[in-house]
């Protein structure tokens, strides 16, 4: 068995990272986010005012495998 999933730390992050990058509206949210000291929290905290408290896959957006430096990262860079 190999260490992470697609270049991810793991599914759960691949997937909260591949639905922000790939959906206009999660993206554009992110984007809301990138330049505060930690954005993926923001972004959670943001979705779960929205009521949306997990990727349309069903990944909860405070899963505990997240890997949340790498998601920071990755919204940072949008």
């Amino acid at each position: 068995m190999t260490d992470g999933y697609n270049g991810w730390a793991n599914y759960a992050t691949w997937n909260v990272a591949l639905w922000i990058g790939s959906d206009e509206g999660l993206y554009h949210a992110a984007i809301d986010f990138r330049r505060v000291s930690a954005p993926y929290k923001a972004f959670v905290a943001g979705m779960r005012e929205l009521g949306a408290l997990e990727t349309p896959d069903h990944v909860a957006y405070n899963d505990r495998s997240l890997d949340i430096d790498a998601l920071d990262k990755m919204i940072r860079e949008l």
